[in-house]
């Protein structure tokens, strides 16, 4: 039976992108996804370009992205250049060129393949040990005044451990923690996986240091396919240095499976 709009989701709705007449491709860019000062969340957007990836290729899940963000993103629509690149019966590459009033903004290459839901055959990324989501922090509203689009989209639940600059007693390492899924319940799957990575606060606010820290570098790996229910997400920075940050992130599903990798380099908040 095919989905009603009532059924489709908000990030699925908020994600779609649909054929021009002329054969490229157009999305309606959400302003509702924003992070403050109507700038949209780059995993938010990683949401969208690996949609419009999947179009023409000949595997179903993003597992590599690597994402150069050239200026700040608003909503609005928004024009997608696929460019085809090797494609085999494992792998499919591609880029993709978003760009909206203001020329292209996002540039991404894009991997796709098949990925399935096989236990780790090595791995020395166990799943943290935390507080179950009703014992954690909701982080549902910003600083001082109501929440910015995205934390309204998501329900994010903050480790205790790492959450101490939620409540004036920031920590000394940069490091945050924290149960996510999607607001509106949708299960977790390789597209949600990109928004999940870059989902939470820079590292900085663990520190006492809000701000903006536009991110300039992202690449993504998804590893299998997430099992339903909640995720973890942890991201910490390594470096700090020339006005320069590095985040890594790891996600674990709910059976406590790896399932999406990150890195990112972003400018330290002013």
């Amino acid at each position: 039976m095919p989905q009603t709009d009532a059924e489709i989701s908000a990030f699925d709705r908020a994600t779609a992108v649909t054929r021009t007449e002329g054969g490229g491709v157009r999305a309606d860019l959400d302003p509702g996804w924003d992070v403050g000062n109507g700038v949209l969340n780059g995993g938010y957007l990683l949401g969208v370009v690996a949609r419009a990836a999947l179009l023409d290729s000949p595997h179903p899940h993003p597992v590599a992205l690597s994402a150069s963000y050239l200026r700040a993103t608003p909503g609005g629509p928004a024009d997608l250049t696929v460019t085809a690149g090797p494609a085999g019966r494992t792998l499919a590459h591609s880029t993709v060129l978003l760009s909206g009033a203001a020329g292209p903004s996002l540039a991404v290459q894009v991997t796709t393949a098949t990925l399935g839901t096989d236990r780790a055959d090595y791995t020395v990324n166990p799943v943290p040990r935390l507080p179950g989501p009703d014992e954690c922090v909701a982080t549902r509203t910003s600083e001082g005044g109501p929440a910015v689009g995205l934390a309204r989209q998501l329900d994010t639940r903050l480790d205790p451990a790492t959450a101490g600059w939620t409540a004036g007693r920031p920590s000394d390492v940069r490091l945050l923690r924290a149960w996510i899924r999607l607001a509106d319940g949708r299960d977790p799957d390789p597209l949600a996986l990109l928004l999940f990575a870059d989902a939470l606060p820079p590292t900085a606010f663990a520190v006492g240091k809000p701000g903006w820290a536009p991110t300039v570098q992202l690449q993504v790996l998804v590893r299998g396919l997430p099992a339903p229910g909640w995720c973890v997400v942890e991201s910490r920075s390594t470096e700090v240095a020339g006005g320069w940050s590095d985040e890594e992130c790891r996600i674990w599903d709910s059976t406590g499976r790896l399932v999406a990798q990150a890195r990112q380099l972003a400018r330290v908040a002013r």
